[in-house]
C-alpha cells in the first residue's frame, strides 16, 4: 500500500498512536464474519506475521510463490481445495473487511440455483472496479476497467452493478474451471522496484465467463457500498478506522437499548 511497508490486511481497524497502529486488524474482521467451515488464508508478503497474528483460529496457510493475481492465489490453494470435505467455496479478500455475515450467507444461498455467484455492489464513481454484464439476472462476464472505459457513456450506463472481487461457487466446478483459467494467462505490465516488467497473472473473473460460454449458471448477489470496500490507501484506511467505529458505536447503542 501506498506509503505503508508492511502487509495491509494487518492494518487497525481501531487506530493508536497512529493510523497504522492499533488493534483489530483488518483480517481479523474478514476471518470472524466468515460462515463456519474449513478456512486458509492465502499468504506471501510477511507470511510469519500474518500467521502470528491470526494463529488462535483453525486456519490452514497457503504459500502463493509469486504475486500473480487473485486467480494465482486460488491456484495456490489447490491442495487445501482437494483436502477439505465443504462442496462450497467462498473466495475473499483481506483487506475487505465490512462484509456481513448475512451477506456471506446470501452468497451461499445463490448456489441453490447457481454454479457460482459474485458479490456486487452499485456506486456513482465506477473508478476502475471490473463491471458486470447481466442477461436478466444472469451474470455473463465481467469487463475489466481498460476495455469499459472506452464503452459509449449509453453502453457505459447499462452496466449497473461493480463486481466486488468475492465469490461463492461449487467446488468441483471450481476445480475443474481453475484448471482452464491456469491455462490462460494474462500478460500485465507493473512496475516493480523502479522498473516496468511483464508478469502472466490470472484472473478469476475468467472462471465466470467460462462457465457462462459453457452454459453453466452464474449469478450474483448485492451489497451496499459501504460493505464491499477495500483498503489500499492512507485515505481509505482512515475512512474505514471511521466506519468501523460508527459501526460499534451503533452496536452499543443497541445494546444499551436492549
Amino acid at each position: 500500500m501506498t506509503g505503508y511497508g508492511g502487509n495491509k490486511t494487518l492494518l487497525p481497524l481501531i487506530p493508536g498512536k497512529s493510523p497504522y497502529e492499533g488493534k483489530r486488524p483488518l483480517i481479523m474482521e474478514v476471518l470472524e464474519n466468515l460462515p463456519p467451515g474449513p478456512k486458509a488464508i492465502v499468504v506471501n508478503y510477511l507470511e510469519e506475521e500474518v500467521r502470528r497474528v491470526t494463529g488462535g483460529h483453525e486456519i490452514s496457510y497457503v504459500r502463493q510463490p509469486v504475486t500473480n493475481g487473485t486467480g494465482g492465489a486460488l491456484l495456490a490453494a489447490r491442495s487445501f481445495l482437494d483436502s477439505t470435505d465443504a462442496d462450497r467455496v467462498i473466495i475473499t479478500m483481506g483487506d475487505v473487511p465490512f462484509i456481513r455475515s448475512a451477506t456471506y450467507g446470501r452468497l451461499l444461498e445463490r448456489l441453490g440455483r447457481y454454479d457460482l455467484a459474485l458479490l456486487a455492489f452499485e456506486c456513482e464513481d465506477k473508478r476502475t472496479y471490473g463491471l458486470i454484464e447481466t442477461d436478466g439476472e444472469r451474470v455473463i462476464k465481467v469487463i475489466e476497467w481498460k476495455y469499459w472505459k472506452d464503452f459509449s457513456a449509453r453502453r457505459q450506463g447499462r452496466l449497473r452493478f461493480c463486481n466486488a472481487g468475492v465469490y461463492a461457487v461449487r467446488k468441483q466446478a471450481l476445480l475443474t474451471y481453475m484448471e482452464r483459467m491456469a491455462a490462460k494467462p494474462h500478460e500485465v505490465r507493473k512496475l516493480v522496484n523502479g522498473e516496468w516488467v511483464a508478469i502472466n497473472e490470472y484472473f478469476i473473473t475468467d472462471i465466470a465467463e467460462m462457465m457462462n460460454a459453457d452454459g453453466l449458471q452464474v449469478g450474483m448477489t448485492s451489497a451496499p457500498e459501504q460493505e464491499t470496500i477495500g483498503v489500499d490507501s492512507p485515505e481509505s484506511l482512515k475512512a474505514a478506522q471511521e466506519q468501523y467505529a460508527g459501526l460499534t458505536e451503533k452496536e452499543a447503542k443497541s445494546a444499551r437499548r436492549a
